[in-house]
C-alpha cells in the first residue's frame, strides 16, 4: 500500500512540473510573438529598441552554415566601413593589392569532367593571345543591336530624372515593373533588367544602376516585391569626387524607406577589396520580415576592370556559397548597372554553364543574350578581356581540384 501511495504521488509530482515548465514556456512564445506583433503599431523608441534586440537575437541563433566566417568582425566603429569608402573612393596601398591575403578563399567546386575542361581552357588561351581575333570580336559585338531595343518607359516624362544615364535605360519589354500600390510615387518604373539564363520564367539575376537619393524607396520595394535575399554591390560610393551611388543602407540601427525598414545587423570585412553586411528588411505594413546579405566589392572603378581577377573569383565564390539553394534573382548594381554588372554577370554566368556540364562555351553570344535583355552590358574591350582571363583562370582552378 505505502508503495503504491509514493509511486503516484511521485507520477503526479512529474505531471505537476511538467505542466508547469509547459506554461512557461508557452508564456515566454506568448510575450515574443505579442511583440513581434506591436513593432509594426508602435512607434516609439520601445518597439524600435525592441525589434533591434531581435535582430541581434535571431543572428545570434542562425546555425553557422548561414553566416560568414569573417576575417575580423567589426564590433565596434569609431568611423563605418560605409563612410571610410565614401569621400574619394577607397584608399588602399598598392602593396596592399598585391600582397597575398590573408583570409581563407572558397573551395572550387564543379561537375565539369577534365576532358571538357582542357578542351575550354585551351580555346580560352588561344582566344586571349590572338589580339586581332579578340579585336574584331569586340567589334562585331559593339555593332550588334537588340531587337527590340525600345526603351520609351524609362525615358518618358517623370521618369527621366530616376536614371543616372540616359544611354543605359531598361528595355520596355524586359524591365523591372513594380506594384504601384505600394510605390511611394505611385509609378511602376524602375531602370532594373530582369536577366535570364536559361529559364525564361525565372530571371537568374536583377541588373541595375545603384540607387539615387529619389529611388531608394524604389530599390527596397524591388527587393522585397521579387523575393531577393542577396545584392551584388560592384562600385565604391564616390569616385574621384563623383558620386556613383547613393549610400542606400543604414550605418547603423534602421532607416524606413517608405514603407521599408532596413536594419543593420552585421557588418564583415574580408579582405581589402570586400565586406560582407547582413540587414534585416521589414515590411511595415505586413510586418513580414527578411534577411538580406549585401556584398560590396570596393575597389573595382567605373570603366575599369579589378587589379585580380583571382580575388573577384573568390568574391564570386563566397556569393554563390550565400545564395546556394535560393531561387530568387541576385541583384546586381555598379553605378548604371551596365559595365561593372555586365561584366560580374557574364564571368558568373559563363562558370555556372560549365559547372552544370556544358561541353561547349561561346562567351560573345553569352554577352549578346544579356545585351537583348538590358543595354551597354559590359561597356569596355578592357572589360570583356577581363572576363575572358576570369573564366580562364577558374576553368584552370578547376582543373587542379578535379583528381586526376
Amino acid at each position: 500500500m505505502i508503495l503504491t501511495v509514493v509511486s503516484i504521488l511521485c507520477i503526479v509530482a512529474v505531471l505537476l512540473a511538467s505542466t508547469v515548465v509547459y506554461c512557461l514556456r508557452h508564456r515566454s512564445h506568448h510575450k515574443l510573438k505579442e511583440k513581434l506583433t506591436n513593432l509594426g503599431t508602435d512607434t516609439g523608441s520601445d518597439a524600435t529598441s525592441t525589434y533591434q534586440e531581435l535582430c541581434r537575437q535571431r543572428m545570434s541563433v542562425k546555425p553557422p552554415a548561414e553566416r560568414p566566417e569573417p576575417m575580423h568582425s567589426v564590433s565596434s566603429r569609431l568611423n563605418s566601413v560605409s563612410s571610410q569608402f565614401s569621400d574619394g573612393g577607397p584608399m588602399v596601398s598598392p602593396s596592399a593589392r598585391s600582397s597575398t591575403s590573408s583570409w581563407s578563399e572558397e573551395p572550387v567546386h564543379s561537375n565539369m569532367d577534365i576532358s571538357t575542361g582542357h578542351m575550354i581552357l585551351s580555346y580560352m588561351e588561344d582566344h586571349l593571345k590572338n589580339k586581332n581575333r579578340l579585336e574584331k570580336e569586340w567589334e562585331a559585338l559593339c555593332a550588334y543591336q537588340a531587337e527590340p531595343n525600345a526603351s520609351t518607359t524609362g525615358l518618358g516624362a517623370g521618369n527621366t530624372k530616376k536614371n543616372r544615364s540616359n544611354a543605359v535605360v531598361a528595355y520596355d519589354h524586359s524591365r523591372i515593373a513594380l506594384k504601384v500600390e505600394n510605390s511611394h510615387s505611385n509609378s511602376d518604373y524602375i531602370n532594373a533588367s530582369p536577366i535570364m539564363d536559361h529559364d525564361p520564367r525565372n530571371p537568374a539575376y536583377i541588373a541595375t544602376q545603384g540607387p539615387l537619393p529619389s529611388t531608394v524607396a524604389d530599390f527596397w520595394q524591388m527587393v522585397w516585391e521579387n523575393g531577393c535575399v542577396v545584392i551584388v554591390m560592384l562600385t565604391p560610393l564616390t569616385e574621384s569626387g563623383v558620386k556613383q551611388c547613393y549610400h542606400y543602407w543604414p550605418d547603423e540601427g534602421s532607416n524606413l524607406y517608405h514603407i521599408y525598414e532596413v536594419n543593420l545587423v552585421s557588418e564583415h570585412i574580408w579582405c581589402d577589396d570586400f565586406l560582407v553586411r547582413s540587414f534585416y528588411l521589414k515590411n511595415m505594413q505586413t510586418n513580414e520580415t527578411r534577411t538580406v546579405t549585401q556584398f560590396h566589392f570596393l575597389t573595382w572603378l567605373n570603366q575599369n576592370v579589378p587589379e585580380s581577377s583571382r580575388t573577384l573569383l573568390d568574391f564570386r565564390r563566397k556569393v554563390n556559397k550565400c545564395y546556394r539553394g535560393r531561387s530568387c534573382p541576385i541583384i546586381v548594381h555598379c553605378s548604371n548597372g551596365a559595365g561593372r554588372s555586365g561584366t560580374y554577370i557574364l564571368i558568373d554566368m559563363v562558370l555556372n554553364k560549365m559547372a552544370k556540364g556544358a561541353k561547349e562555351i561561346d562567351i560573345a553570344a553569352t554577352l549578346e543574350h544579356l545585351r537583348d535583355q538590358r543595354p551597354a552590358m559590359v561597356q569596355t574591350k578592357e572589360q570583356f578581356e577581363f572576363a575572358l582571363t576570369a573564366v580562364a583562370e577558374e576553368v584552370n582552378a578547376i582543373l587542379k581540384a578535379l583528381p586526376q
